[in-house]
């Protein structure tokens, strides 16, 4: 017999119509493997562009050389460094040279959203979970399967959340706010801190187990005080880009400012 079937689908909502396409096909006697169905091209909008990281520093050059040879595995990286030392593009340039590339790069700052929203940003929420929950809600795990979810400011997360996170980990799997149905996590996780995390171990204020699964592979960025001849490269990168943007005609700095 013929059967109709009618759903109304979010057409931004790619994992959505995947899991229809693939229950309305097993619904009719027949079989689909996971590789026949695949994940549509993501919008320009979408897609991370591999920056350009510029430095004259061997230890800058060490550290691009070990992020390359880790970057197309799916082991979780801990990238700590201050704030400016470009963490973000770290976990862009680990993004772009992996398999995943193709997928979402998810950035969230763990700083600025506050905790108790926090769970719901990552996870999402089922209709009813709260008061305004007035609709069933993707996290950004979800949005960022097969992809990168990159969790910045991983040092201001609170303690209850760093149990789910912990779990997540172990488990690939989580739970939506308000459900108890489980989801499937294949997301590859870089978190970053401006933070010295190991005394925050010792005081208690972060897991320690969260911290070894997250500290898989470190890598640390040096600041720019530690790697002097970057700083008129950059002076010079900046000044040009500038001039396009700005339509100025700054021809370079003094030898006294540098």
């Amino acid at each position: 017999a013929l059967r109709e079937t009618w759903e109304w689908l979010e057409p931004r909502n790619s994992n959505k119509c995947l899991a229809l396409a693939e229950e309305l096909i097993k619904m009719n006697g027949g079989e689909i493997s996971k590789d026949q169905i695949k994940s549509p091209a993501l919008s320009n909008a979408d897609m991370v562009v591999n920056p350009v990281i510029l430095t004259r520093s061997p230890k800058m050059k060490e550290i691009l050389a070990l992020v390359d040879a880790v970057a197309d595995t799916d082991s979780t990286i801990l990238i700590t460094g201050g704030s400016g030392t470009g963490k973000e593009l770290i976990a862009q340039r680990i993004h772009c040279h992996s398999h995943r590339t193709a997928q979402r790069l998810v950035a969230v700052n763990c700083g600025a959203i506050p905790s108790e929203l926090l769970e719901s940003e990552l996870f999402g929420h089922v209709k009813g979970a709260f008061t305004g929950a007035i609709s069933n809600r993707a996290g950004r795990f979800q949005v960022a399967e097969k992809g990168t979810l990159f969790l910045d400011e991983i040092g201001e997360m609170g303690g209850n959340l760093q149990v789910k996170l912990l779990r997540v980990l172990q488990t690939r799997k989580f739970e939506p706010v308000g459900s108890t149905q489980s989801k499937a996590a294949d997301v590859r996780i870089i978190a970053a801190t401006n933070r010295d995390l190991e005394p925050e171990v010792k005081e208690g204020r972060f897991r320690e187990d969260l911290f070894y699964r997250l500290n898989v592979i470190p890598i640390h960025i040096p600041e720019l005080k530690e790697r002097k001849e970057d700083v008129q490269l950059l002076v010079e990168h900046f000044v040009r880009r500038f001039n396009s943007e700005k339509t100025r005609r700054v021809t370079g700095v003094t030898r006294a400012s540098l």
